[in-house]
């Protein structure tokens, strides 16, 4: 009998996007699968659309709003599946996306076989996001794919990834005190806890960009977001050194909490002093974040703050008009199409 793999969902104010994530989750062409919405507390509409949407595969339940990874554990804590998908209430499965990469896995395969998937950003319309290559898009033993996604500042949007029940249980339970980058440190309790990852290009997920109000956003007034962050941070250094802790794995660490350093820098002086201790005990330092080239002219003019800001939101504000731009030719199109939930 084939796996059964249940798509999981949490959804607070999703009303505008959970028809479109939800229904490319019942378009998936892996015939056994369950669906499982977990409704954090929403105070719009989210659960009244779930319920109007839902089928017989698909099961809705709310709950107290209690956070995204509290969410995410009630729902894992309910799915019968061999096989788990998480998926944000934003974001869509390509229709194959499951059944390629189940079909890559062969009867030799271990359970700890951790599978993975290309992705792409988009505001509405999937058809035109760009899948843009990195090194983490190949086959990787856990300790090379860590030390790529912390060395090269990169990650892998958490509905890229499927993982069996064997390794969602070795894993434990996603960490509810975390307020920021929870996926990202869950999925490297799933890595540790794998026998490493088998990438299958065929399968895509579209990774839309919210703006701002999105949970994966930190601003100026979220110290909570960045406290969190800084846990995560170094949780990121202890996994990667218990993989390997040589010269080479310190390096990378000191790449990464300079690369991190820009979300502290002139906001936090206490967090930036530990980053830098946490550097210099790896045999590295730390310097101030550079400005990129199109920001460091203003540096002179307007001051390093000033830059920093207007390099933080001016691409924000070019994010929003793509996003509006895109909204319309999106709406505009569904109107002229028979498919409500087509993007």
């Amino acid at each position: 009998m084939k796996p059964l793999v249940s798509i999981i969902f949490p959804a607070y104010n999703a009303e505008n996007y959970l028809p479109y994530t939800l229904q490319s989750a019942i378009a998936q062409t892996w015939p056994r699968k369950e669906i499982i919405i977990i409704n954090d507390g929403s105070t719009d509409r989210t659960l009244e659309v779930a319920k109007r949407l839902a089928t017989k595969e698909v099961r809705v339940v709310s709950t107290a709003n209690q956070g995204l990874s509290a969410a995410v554990n009630h729902g894992l804590s309910l799915c019968q599946g061999d096989y788990v998908q998480e998926l944000d209430a934003d974001d869509i499965l390509a229709p194959d996306k499951i059944q390629r990469q189940l079909e890559t896995l062969r009867e030799s395969d271990s359970k700890r076989t951790l599978l993975s998937s290309p992705w792409a950003h988009f505001y509405y319309r999937t058809r035109i996001a760009r899948f843009i290559p990195n090194s983490l898009w190949q086959d990787l033993s856990p300790v090379e794919w860590l030390s790529r996604k912390m060395g090269d500042n990169l990650h892998m949007q958490n509905a890229t990834w499927l993982v069996s029940r064997e390794l969602m249980e070795a894993a434990g339970p996603w960490d509810a005190n975390l307020r920021y980058d929870q996926d990202g440190e869950y999925f490297c309790r799933v890595l540790l806890a794998s026998e490493g990852t088998r990438f299958v290009r065929e399968a895509r997920i579209f990774y839309r960009v919210s703006g701002s109000h999105s949970i994966s956003h930190i601003g100026d007034a979220d110290k909570d977001k960045r406290i969190s962050y800084l846990v995560s941070i170094k949780l990121h250094i202890k996994y990667l050194r218990s993989l390997e802790d040589s010269e080479r794995v310190r390096k990378t660490c000191v790449t990464f909490l300079q690369n991190k350093l820009r979300f502290f820098y002139g906001r936090e002086p206490e967090m930036v002093n530990e980053l830098q201790t946490m550097a210099a005990q790896l045999g590295g330092q730390l310097e101030i974040p550079q400005l990129r080239p199109k920001y460091a002219w203003m540096r002179p003019v307007i001051g390093y703050k000033n830059a920093r800001y207007a390099q933080e939101y001016l691409p924000q504000v070019k994010a929003t008009v793509l996003r509006h731009w895109d909204g319309t030719m999106f709406s505009l199109e569904k109107s002229l199409t028979r498919h409500p939930y087509q993007t």
